[in-house]
Parts: structure tokens; sequence; C-alpha cells
């Protein structure tokens, strides 16, 4: 079985705000990302910035074969949500952009919006034995009164920077909450998985969240020693993955590795391979970005690298 994630990066309809100018870039783009799912043939796909559930269908039509699928009813201001696409039938369980009862609104311009919610739903199914929780967290990528792409200032840039990061905090405590309810505190019996855009890397305080009680790390001597914090931990697949392959998204010029898979204990002691891009691909080739994502329309392909993991 493999799973994987992948931001399809503006799935929509020809001619929408975001997508691409006419049906030929249409076309081509879908071409682009039917080869890669056709050759990753995954059991299981969570995706991220689906704009058209429509754009979806075509997308899938083109791949071939029976297709389940699942997207979430809470798109961001830009309409882009995260999905799952499926072999086997799929059950929702949450769509949901609550957070925790006790984490209060988060401050998120200057003045003094708060929020209480994350920009996009969280989607979580179940597929046979599976329960898979799907997201896209806030962007590191800034945007600033105005449709401004660039601060006036560095006292905005830097104010901007810190709203972004409450809001990807909060919306990392909101997803660990939704995993603990898919874990049911037994995660030792019960196969959970988080797939998707955490907008940061495996190190950034957002991400080391998700993970739950500390120790048992893989590459260390107490992973293969079980321990009480077995039944709600959550490990991040990236140091299974070749070092050369540790790249989803080119930042500037700069290596990311930003999109995550997270397996409950018994699915990471069932892992036989990892990577991103296409199997048997040293490293996947990607753009590099910069910080205007609207130079991005109507490209072929995606700014991401699928990342997946096969499992016995």
């Amino acid at each position: 079985m493999l799973l994987g994630t992948w931001n399809l990066e503006n799935l929509f309809l020809p001619g929408r705000p975001s997508g691409p100018e006419d049906k030929a870039a249409y076309e081509t783009k879908l071409a682009s990302l039917a080869a890669v799912i056709t050759e990753l043939d995954p059991t299981l796909l969570g995706v991220q910035e689906v704009g058209d559930v429509a754009a979806l269908r075509d997308l899938l039509g083109m791949v071939g074969g029976e297709w389940h699928t699942a997207v979430s009813e809470h798109p961001d201001g830009r309409e882009i949500r995260v999905g799952v696409i499926s072999r086997v039938p799929l059950r929702v369980l949450a769509d949901t952009t609550a957070f925790p009862p006790k984490l209060r609104p988060v401050q998120v311009d200057d003045a003094g919006g708060e929020t209480r919610q994350s920009g996009r739903g969280f989607l979580a199914v179940e597929a046979g034995s599976l329960r898979v929780a799907v997201c896209h967290l806030k962007s590191k990528l800034l945007s600033y009164p105005g449709e401004r792409f660039q601060p006036r200032e560095e006292g905005e840039r830097a104010r901007f920077g810190a709203y972004a990061l409450y809001r990807r905090a909060a919306e990392a405590a909101a997803l660990r909450a939704l995993a603990d309810e898919l874990l049911a505190g037994d995660g030792r019996e019960q196969d959970v998985a988080v797939l998707g855009d955490l907008n940061d890397e495996v190190q950034a305080a957002t991400t080391q969240i998700l993970l739950g009680p500390p120790g048992s790390e893989i590459g260390t001597g107490g992973f293969d020693t079980p321990d009480k914090g077995d039944a709600a931990r959550l490990w991040n697949i990236a140091p299974l993955i070749p070092a050369e392959q540790r790249v989803s998204r080119i930042n500037s010029g700069r290596r990311e590795l930003i999109d995550h898979i997270l397996l409950s204990h018994r699915l990471i002691h069932r892992v036989t391979a990892a990577g991103t891009g296409l199997p048997g691909i040293d490293a996947p080739h990607l753009p590099s970005i910069g910080q205007d994502p609207e130079e991005r329309r109507g490209k072929s392909g995606s700014d991401h690298a699928p990342v997946w993991v096969r499992l016995s």
C-alpha cells in the first residue's frame, strides 16, 4: 500500500482567478499531474489546493480507473481546500476548522483582527481500517493589506510574519486535537496517518507540535522499545526518506521539506520505503518559487513534489 500527500497547486477550471487562462493550459496542467499520479499509483493520496471539485474529477478521469474522493467543504479566501483520492471507499469522519476549546483566538493583522478557526478545513476520513487526516496549514508566504506581497517596511514584515506563525501554530494544535480523536488513545493498534502541507520543515516548532509525547524517535535506541507514549505518538517519516530526496518545494533556490506524512505506532513499523517525487528518481525536479504566487498562474504541473510512504 502506498500513501501520499501532494499539493496540486491551484487546481482550478480555466478562466478562474487562480486557474489556467485557457483550456489548452488547463489540459496541459492536468496531463502533467495525471502522469505523476499514474506513475506513483497511490492507494490513497491526500491533496491540497483543490479549487474546483470538477477539476479534480477531470484529473482523475485522465488518470483512469475507479477512484473514491472526499473534499473539504471549508475552502480559504482563495477557494482552495484539501481532499482525498483513494482506490478504496471512503467515509468522512470530520471536516472542521475549529480550534481546540481552550485555545483563544489569535491576532491576524495590524487592526487587531482575530480568528478562532483555521484558514482551511481539516478533513478526516476512514478507508477500511485506516484513519487519515489531511491538512494545509497557514503559508509562510506573507501577504499584506491591499493585496500586496511586499511590506512597506521591515516592521510590517516582522509583524505579519508573527501573525502567520500564530495562525500556523494554532492550526497545528487544532490538527493535533483531531489526530488525538482518530488515535483514540490506541495508536499501538489503530492505523492513523496525518498527511499534508504543513508549510514548515521537520524541526519547526509547529511541525513538532503534531508529534505528541517525546521519545522513541526514528534512529534512536528507543524506537524499538515500547513505552506508554506509543499510544499517542505520531512519527514523521522524513528521516526514512533518502537525504537527497528530502525536498518537496524549492523556495528562492532553497530546498525545503514542508509536506509531511506522520504515522501512528503500528503504521510506522510497517514502512518499507519512503520518498518524494516518483519512486526510483534520485531527487524531484521542481521550479523555484518566489514571493509572488501569481507568478505561477497557468503553469503546468505543481510547484510541490508528492511525498509518499510504502507500507507492508
